[in-house]
């Protein structure tokens, strides 16, 4: 008796071709970085919304500094302003053009946040947010050398301090310093978001 043998063909789908069933865990494995580079560039925005506000009251406190001590007459008086020195007039439009460009950079930011994994708006603001890290540190430094020359003075050059009679104008020139700072600090937080971000592309 001749034994009867059945063959059972299965044919191969186009779809099925070239499949390997470890590509599927590769896609779920890549959701947790967007998520976590999305919440950077979330991130990044609301330093940035951070930093336009204290850019702003730096250059504005500073640009409206402004004392006059009465004396005797009203043709002797004493004037102490921004615009007397060149490192507050520095400063100033240091910090002009730094809040001009932050609000520019809102929508590089968001476009971070929509997509998380493009490389062109976290690379252009990472080099842009590192000019603006020198430029605010150079001009806080500048203005933060005169504020404590006029709050201490220096008797070896018989630099006088002039805060005792210029209170006033003291205390807008040193609220305008710190505020610079502030925008400063932020800076280097968003230029370390950007290096990070960058990284783990």
């Amino acid at each position: 008796m001749e034994k009867e043998s059945t063959t059972i063909t299965i044919k191969e789908t186009k779809a099925d071709k070239g499949k390997a069933p470890l590509i599927a865990p590769a896609k779920v494995a890549d959701s947790p970085r967007a998520g976590w580079k999305k919440g950077l560039a979330i991130f990044d925005f609301i330093l940035r919304l951070c930093a336009i506000g204290a850019a702003l009251a730096a250059a504005a406190v500073m640009g409206t500094t402004d004392q006059t001590l009465p004396f005797f007459t009203q043709f002797f008086q004493f004037q102490a302003s921004y615009d007397d020195l060149p490192a507050f007039q520095f400063f100033v439009v240091a910090f002009a053009i730094v809040s001009g460009y932050l609000v520019l950079s809102l929508p590089f930011s968001i476009v971070t946040i929509v997509r998380p994994h493009a490389v062109g708006p976290r690379l252009l603001l990472f080099v842009f947010d590192t000019v603006m890290v020198a430029l605010t540190t150079a001009a806080a430094s500048a203005a933060a050398a005169i504020v404590y020359l006029a709050h201490n003075g220096n008797s070896s050059a018989n630099w006088v301090a002039i805060c005792q009679q210029f209170g006033d104008f003291c205390q807008q020139v040193s609220g305008a310093v710190v505020a610079a700072f502030i925008a400063a600090f932020i800076f280097i937080l968003l230029v370390v978001l950007s290096a990070m971000a960058l990284r783990r592309q």
